[in-house]
């Protein structure tokens, strides 16, 4: 006898049923106290939340609640600006001070493309707590400067929130706006997405999530402050959901509004910067997209991270699957990680859920030309030999953490409490003198300064 064929929205409820008891299930195991993951495939949109938006007040989570975003921010930042390109305000190519006022003078000989791919060479900033009183225009002048290069521009990348800082200057230069009012009119609004950005009032009728920090050794997740600065909301300042991300990832595959942005441009952002290797975030850049390769196809897409917050977002151009996640407490990462393995054993969609696992190389037998203090403007890293020939990491004076280097100059970090070894980054060489002159850690590029 023939089983009838279940009808599609009733095999829709029970993928919904699954993935939603799978979300909640992996938010415990990581102290989430909640979680949004959003999927569109097959021309439709599937949804599921669990937890608490605050661990103190227990208000659930829902479908419309906005969450701090991090530096998935930026990925909005960039259609911002490639927009103003297709209103043919800017182009790609102009260089960053034609457009931004305090960069006139003495800044950095950078495009506007090469600021939205982090290959302009600038470092990655100060703390916010350093700033939290300056405006942009002081914040540029400070650490954008043609002396605080890392790199010289377009050589390759170095993960940048000051280039982020500059291109929400160049839209407020551009459109005669701030920031924020630039993003909702322009983008937002258009996206149907409701604005919600740190540092502001909360918006009316829209539940917004705390971050959460989690003690493993109590098992005890209290709420954070949010401490990002007012002058890097271009970097990291919108609070969104995880329906918010899929309809920007939509937009760009051309199922959004029309227009928004051109098709071509669309192509060109997600399209690798030649020469840039982010190292460990990444399998390439493009214009506000991280790209991750999955089999024969670059899916684009952002990953963020606030104050007890981590979000991702992910589009294949191939087959138009968007997936927008976020949830409120650092755990999200591990939970995002094993959450695309589920997404693949339910809906057969498969996702990266970061770069392609590298291969290990063979470990370096001299270590001591990777030795030296490197700086990324403020930041001092500190790379020593020990007695025993083992290199070892210090980031600002922190106690130093063991540092495995291998032959092709990528690095792992050693966990000292399990030994487990994480991917770092990898030492540069300088091409005219085979010298390593810089290291890149998290994607951040740091260059040599001194010797220890």
């Amino acid at each position: 006898m023939l089983r009838p064929t279940p009808a599609p929205s009733v095999e829709r409820s029970k993928i919904r049923r699954v993935l939603e008891d799978r979300l909640t299930a992996l938010a415990r195991a990581h102290q989430v106290p909640g979680a949004q993951l959003a999927v569109h495939t097959g021309g439709m949109t599937l949804a599921v939340e669990t937890g608490v938006l605050d661990a103190e007040t227990g208000e659930p989570f829902t479908a419309e609640a906005a969450v701090p975003i991090g530096s998935v921010t930026k990925a909005y930042t960039a259609t911002v600006v490639a927009l103003l390109v297709a209103d043919g305000d800017v182009e790609l190519d102009d260089p960053l001070g034609d457009h931004v006022p305090e960069l006139r003078r003495g800044g950095p000989p950078c495009t506007v493309r090469q600021v939205l791919s982090h290959t302009a060479g600038l470092p990655s900033g100060p703390d916010s707590d350093q700033v939290a009183s300056v405006t942009a225009a002081r914040y540029l002048l400070d650490h954008c400067t043609d002396r605080s290069l890392v790199m010289p521009p377009g050589t390759d990348f170095s993960y940048s929130n000051a280039g982020y800082v500059a291109a929400g200057r160049l839209i407020e230069a551009v459109t005669g706006m701030s920031w924020q009012e630039a993003m909702r009119s322009v983008l937002l609004d258009p996206l149907g997405t409701v604005p919600s950005f740190i540092g502001t009032a909360t918006t009316p009728h829209r539940p917004t999530a705390r971050g959460h920090s989690a003690n493993t050794a109590t098992g005890r997740t209290r709420p954070v402050r949010q401490n990002l600065a007012p002058a890097e909301a271009a970097a990291g300042a919108l609070r969104a959901g995880a329906l918010d991300l899929v309809a920007l990832g939509r937009a760009h595959l051309g199922d959004g509004p029309r227009g928004l942005p051109p098709h071509e441009l669309a192509e060109e952002m997600r399209r690798p910067v030649s020469g840039a290797d982010p190292g460990v975030l990444a399998d390439g850049w493009g214009l506000g997209w991280a790209l991750f390769r999955h089999g024969e196809t670059l899916w684009f897409g952002h990953d963020g991270n606030a104050q007890g917050t981590s979000c991702s977002l992910r589009a294949d151009p191939a087959t138009g699957v968007v997936v927008g996640f976020t949830a409120n407490a650092g755990g999200g990462t591990e939970l995002w990680s094993e959450l695309t393995d589920v997404l693949g054993e339910v809906t057969g969609v498969r996702v990266p859920a970061g770069p392609t696992p590298r291969h290990l190389a063979t470990p370096m037998a001299v270590t001591s030309q990777c030795t030296g203090i490197y700086l990324n403007g403020d930041i001092e890293y500190q790379v020593t030999m020990g007695d025993g020939g083992g290199l070892a990491l210090s980031v600002d004076g922190d106690l130093p953490a063991p540092l495995v280097c291998h032959e092709d100059l990528t690095c792992d970090l050693v966990d000292p409490s399990s030994g487990r070894r994480i991917p770092g980054g990898r030492f540069v060489r300088d091409p005219r003198t085979g010298a390593v002159d810089r290291i890149q850690l998290s994607g951040r590029m740091a260059r040599k300064s001194a010797l220890v």
